[in-house]
């Protein structure tokens, strides 16, 4: 029996360019599921504790950012403008998504993107355990340090969640 190669994307090559420790959890998705209910009946940590990675655009003056919240939850608008310091945010159409960050729906995650966007984790990210985050590609996550991902991303936290 042939051996699975391990999958590197992206965002895992950056993680162990930079000996950020992580690990890797697969599960099945098609296109009919890509929610993160899904996710949550496959991989091995609570809902609370799997986050969804969202693309923004500020209206002010069209830059990019991105937020990371738990997956069942839904952002405020408001909130992430005002901890961004903009004036309203909105979330890009989802065709722009490959074309900004690279990744495509269901596999976008906060570390290597094209470019490094501002980033910002829902307040929740605080508490000091493991978190789940798209690894880049469809039907991986990445399990990492709560608080090492937000150092690693230089991310902004506050609450963001309605």
């Amino acid at each position: 029996m042939a051996k699975k190669k391990a999958v590197k994307t992206n965002a895992l090559r950056l993680l162990d360019r930079d000996h950020v420790s992580y690990r890797v959890e697969e599960y099945d998705y098609d296109e009919e599921h890509l929610s993160g209910e899904h996710i949550i009946d496959q991989v091995s940590l609570n809902g609370e504790d799997i986050y969804k990675t969202l693309v923004l655009q500020s209206d002010d003056d069209r830059s990019y950012l991105v937020c990371c919240i738990p997956v069942l939850e839904n952002i405020d608008l408001k909130k992430l403008a005002k901890l961004s310091g903009h004036k309203k945010v909105e979330m890009i159409h989802m065709k722009d998504l490959l074309n900004v960050t690279g990744y495509i729906r269901g596999g976008c995650s906060p570390v290597g993107m094209k470019k490094q966007y501002p980033t910002y984790f829902d307040e929740s990210i605080l508490r000091d355990r493991e978190i789940a985050l798209s690894a880049g590609k469809r039907g991986y996550q990445m399990i990492v340090n709560a608080n090492d991902i937000v150092k690693y991303t230089n991310a902004k936290v506050g609450p963001v969640l309605k």
